[in-house]
């Protein structure tokens, strides 16, 4: 299922997973959500949607609420872009509370501080390429946190489900567009 949401105040990817798309004068945000799967989040990413959603329904309504009285004040709906543009506003902030509150409604927060001699979800597991002498440090995490910037992964990403269940000096292999990649895990944390 892909939730779309025109999402103006957006101007760039961010942690969420959005792949952002410019239009006109709005931007749209697209999400893929995988309906049978749980949502893992960290903490701080569940109470960040937790506000989020919680801004979206007390603020965001009100304010779009707004927009729409007075667009409808104007006059003719019909050529009303006042009132057009209010309402793709209002259709993109409820696909986002729903978005959000499915994703929470799903969510398993990781537990800070697990130990665990093999890779999982909420682990920073630091790897190596074979021939290269290179350490790349990743977070594994949830597909709604993921973040390349921050080296934040997702489990369920190539290399995310390659690295899971691995432990400390073991080699793995993944499949990438120019052909498969070894690497060697060579810390968890």
């Amino acid at each position: 299922m892909y939730a779309v949401s025109i999402l103006p105040w957006i101007s760039r990817q961010n942690s969420t997973g959005f792949v952002l798309h410019s239009g006109s004068r709005i931007l749209y945000a697209t999400m893929k959500m995988n309906n049978e799967e749980d949502q893992y989040l960290t903490r701080e990413k569940f109470e960040e949607f937790t506000k989020e959603l919680d801004h979206l329904k007390s603020v965001r309504r009100r304010e779009i609420a707004e927009q729409l009285e007075y667009a409808r004040s104007l006059g003719d709906l019909s050529e009303n872009a006042e009132y057009q543009e209010a309402r793709e506003l209002q259709g993109a902030i409820e696909g986002r509370i729903k978005q959000l509150e499915t994703i929470l409604a799903r969510a398993q927060v990781i537990r800070e501080g697990s130990k665990s001699n093999k890779v999982h979800v909420g682990m920073r597991v630091t790897i190596m390429k074979i021939g290269d002498k290179q350490e790349r440090e990743y977070e594994i995490v949830g597909s709604a946190e993921a973040n390349m910037r921050d080296r934040k992964i997702s489990h369920m990403s190539p290399l995310g489900m390659a690295m899971m269940g691995k432990k400390k000096g073991e080699i793995f292999e993944f499949e990438t567009p120019n052909g498969p990649v070894k690497y060697k895990v060579t810390k968890i944390d």
